[in-house]
């Protein structure tokens, strides 16, 4: 049965037809959602439960009654209050390229952000609200489902109160146990999911005081606990209902069925979805409408529909973009950008109209290596040192990026809250005499020479004979960037290429690598999680971020580390110290070489919606200031969804 949404499979079709020839792409004969909308007044599925079986005499009753209860949860499954949202406009509907594979998604049943392969980025993090948000632009906390929380003096215990009269979308009460239950499942799947590590290093145990105030006791002093635990880029957990994930396996639950309601919300959205469009409707209600202390995001979205529609080639996003057929598009290359904007007036991003086209993200890219040892000389620092040093940064913003990227000599983001740990660590480098950001091939052919190493044919071999060799594997943001990398190193004797293969995923996560083109989720505040990304305690999970790829591993950097997670970051004469001593490290060891700062380059038009974050410069550079950045696949999209504004 056809859904009722107006822009519909055969206008999706037609929409991709008119900027590209799809051919086998998106096969015509591909089947429609088959889920029944229900009247616009929105009742109750009827629960299909069966009664709960009479327990056994011979068996103890406390034990009986545990079991009976495990029971009837996975057998009274959760009913979402089905909504039907009616005819909605384009004038009401945002529609933007985000994510799916050859013009189709294949994730599109996919919604618990637990399960193996699963991904917050294509559509859960708008489905599960946080305890708070953090906005790195602002350097603003916004509390959420959570209305506060405190530690206690030696920062061991956290105490969380949640936020009274927020209910989920099958109208069970949101409260604190579903945030005991979350973290102590947590702590017990371990690496199974994402943060299931982060939250086992750290705590011990999760406890209800009552019904909206939980406990977490912490097995060491960790003042950022809860920082884990609020949206900020791609770090922060997931809080899932209790009623309906208690008896599920977290690693196969795919929790989507649309007739049931699921996804279940706190949220103001409800999800349906096929392999060719992801659509978010928007409910009546919202339990944050009026709400005084979420500012100016206490307000149910104008934005009455979301569309997010299987990406295509930049050029094809630009061609819709100017023809007013998406709202919104990520992109990379500044010149395409450039004449997208000239040829649509509406067309607007973070930085306006003008250079760099985008903000800053908080993923500075550099080459990675396997310093285990494994591949090549890359355990040895030296080596290392020689490959920052053959790279003239200043070409490679010009040629990958039009100029319009900044130069980065760390791993982690010139935001404003950490520009004094960035002054620190360019007094670390004076003091070295090196610095990441130095083009000196004379410097690098000598560290290479005293490393063992003789050119021959201009090329640089070992005693027997083996080039060193830098295969650097990939990822589509750097299609521009890798290449050139790859260039200027084959042109100072390193055997390098670039590619981005179709297995980079799993060789990045096993360590199978020589050489490695990737970002730094890491810190936004202070250094902690940054340095968290070297630590050799850090292991590879299912989907992981705050890893150590690098299988870098040094003994004084991990005290360290410990010291500073243990600091609280108010305490910044203290957290100066240490990081002074962590940078000495780091620069002196170069397990990672920075190259730039990572762009966000998103259009946004202005046609149907206004308010989106854009930078200010009467605060701060325009690429790091505005209420929040503005990426759909990150934690923080509802910020941006909260404040749109329709143009008419």
């Amino acid at each position: 049965m056809n859904l009722p949404v107006k822009f519909g499979r055969y206008g999706l079709l037609a929409l991709l037809a008119s900027v590209m020839v799809l051919g086998a792409a998106i096969a015509c004969g591909e089947e429609e959602p088959t889920a029944t909308p229900v009247p616009p007044t929105a009742t109750p599925v009827p629960p299909t439960a069966t009664p709960e079986p009479e327990a056994a005499m011979e068996e103890p009753e406390e034990a009986m009654e545990e079991k009976m209860d495990d029971e009837a949860m996975m057998m009274e499954e959760a009913q979402g209050i089905v909504f039907d949202p009616g005819d909605v406009s384009r004038e009401e509907t945002l529609t933007l390229f985000h994510g799916g594979s050859e013009g189709r998604f294949i994730d599109h049943e996919l919604w618990n952000p637990y399960a193996i392969g699963a991904n917050h980025q294509q559509g859960p993090n708008l489905i599960f609200e946080p305890l708070a948000f953090f906005s790195a632009f602002a350097d603003e906390e916004i509390m959420w489902l959570a209305e506060s929380y405190s530690y206690n003096d030696d920062f061991t215990e956290l105490t969380i109160n949640c936020r009274e009269g927020i209910t989920w979308s099958d109208g069970e009460d949101f409260d604190c146990e579903d945030v005991v239950y979350t973290l102590n499942t947590l702590k017990e799947l371990k690496e199974q999911v994402r943060w299931g590590t982060d939250v086992d290093a750290a705590m011990d145990n999760a406890e209800l005081v009552d019904k909206y105030t939980a406990k977490v006791n912490l097995l060491r002093p960790d003042p950022r606990f809860f920082f884990l635990l609020t949206y900020k880029f791609d770090i922060g957990v997931y809080i899932v209902p209790q009623h309906h994930y208690h008896g599920r396996d977290w690693t196969e639950f795919g929790d989507y069925d649309r007739e049931k309601g699921w996804p279940l919300s706190t949220g103001p959205w409800q999800v349906t979805t096929s392999t060719e469009q992801k659509i978010f409707d928007r409910r009546d209600s919202w339990w944050g409408e009026g709400v005084a202390d979420l500012g100016d995001y206490g307000r149910l979205p104008r934005v009455k529909r979301i569309i997010y529609i299987p990406g295509v080639p930049q050029e094809q996003r630009a061609q819709a973009l100017i023809n007013d057929q998406v709202d919104g598009a990520a992109m990379t290359t500044p010149s395409l950008i450039a004449e997208t904007l000239d040829q649509n007036e509406d067309l607007v991003t973070h930085s306006g109209r003008g250079e760099p086209y985008g903000y800053v993200d908080w993923w500075p890219v550099s080459i990675a290596f396997n310093t285990s040892g494994k591949f090549g000389p890359y355990d040895n620092p030296d080596v290392r040192w020689a490959i920052s040093f053959y790279l003239d940064r200043a070409e490679l913003r010009e040629l990958a990026y039009d100029g319009a990227a900044a130069f980065n000599p760390l791993t982690m983001p010139q935001y404003p809250p950490l520009q004094p740990y960035f002054d620190i660590a360019t007094e670390v480098m004076e003091e070295i005499g090196r610095s990441t950001l130095d083009y000196d091939p004379e410097r690098g052919d000598e560290l290479m020479e005293g490393a063992g190493f003789t050119k021959v044919d201009g090329m640089w071999q070992d005693e027997g004979g083996n080039t060193v060799n830098c295969e650097i594997v990939g990822f589509n943001p750097w299609v521009d960037l890798g290449p050139a990398v790859a260039q200027q190193l084959v042109n100072h004797g390193i055997q390098a290429d670039y590619g981005q293969p179709t297995d980079a995923s799993s060789r990045m996560a096993e360590g199978n690598f020589e050489c490695l083109m990737f970002g730094h989720g890491g810190s936004v505040r202070d250094p902690y999680f940054t340095m968290k990304l070297y630590q050799s305690s850090s292991v590879n999970i299912p989907g992981g971020h705050q890893v150590n790829f690098y299988h870098w591993e040094n003994d004084e950097w991990d005290e360290l580390t410990d010291e500073v997670a243990k600091t609280s970051p108010d305490d910044t004469a203290t957290m100066h110290e240490l990081w002074r001593e962590a940078a000495k490290i780091w620069l002196t060891e170069l397990p990672d070489v920075p190259i730039l700062e990572f762009y966000h380059r998103i259009i946004m038009s202005e046609k149907r919606w206004t308010n989106w974050p854009q930078g200010d410069t009467s605060v701060g550079a325009i690429d790091v200031t505005g209420y929040v950045n503005e990426a759909w696949w990150h934690l923080t999209w509802s910020m941006v969804i909260h404040q749109l504004e329709p143009a008419n």
